[in-house]
């Protein structure tokens, strides 16, 4: 969705009761950053999928939710502040016409986004990798079959004796 918000149109400049005179696209407004982002937010994915369990898997984790919270400060900073300004506009059908940033679709993909990838990122950095060996250790069973196990061994040794 970030990456797609890259080609899509943040904002129409609207007189008041009028149709868009003119849209403001993302690359407009702040360059290609959050493609950059959501490029690189993707290499990380593969990398922690790749490495999941080690070192170099959680630090890529860690990347993917920061590269999510550097989107969301991109949309805080740079394109919410600008939502319903008004500003004179210079229409060659008129001179000089004030004209309303109202937000479009790009606005809403860019801020989901980016929360998307902050809250994803986060989970997979959170995400513990399954213990392997503890099934593995105890002939497939579950710790608490092993445990029940060796204690009905126990209670029938000193039966035994």
């Amino acid at each position: 969705m970030l990456g797609v918000s890259q080609f899509t149109d943040i904002f129409h400049l609207t007189p008041p009761g009028g149709e868009a005179l003119e849209a403001i696209s993302a690359s407009d407004q702040h360059g290609y950053a959050t493609l950059v982002l959501a490029i690189f937010a993707l290499i990380l994915l593969v990398i922690a999928m790749a490495f999941r369990g080690e070192q170099l898997g959680q630090v890529a984790a860690v990347a993917i939710a920061v590269c999510g919270v550097v989107a969301l400060l991109i949309f805080l900073i740079g394109d919410l502040p600008k939502v319903n300004n008004v500003g004179t506009l210079n229409d060659p059908r008129q001179s000089f016409i004030d004209a309303e940033a109202k937000p479009v679709a790009g606005f809403w993909l860019e801020l989901v986004g980016a929360l998307v990838l902050t809250v994803c990122g986060a989970a997979l950095a959170t995400m513990r990798p399954d213990r392997v060996g503890a099934t593995e250790s105890h002939g497939g069973r579950s710790r608490s079959s092993a445990v029940a196990e060796t204690a009905t061994t126990r209670l029938e040794r000193t039966r035994g004796d």
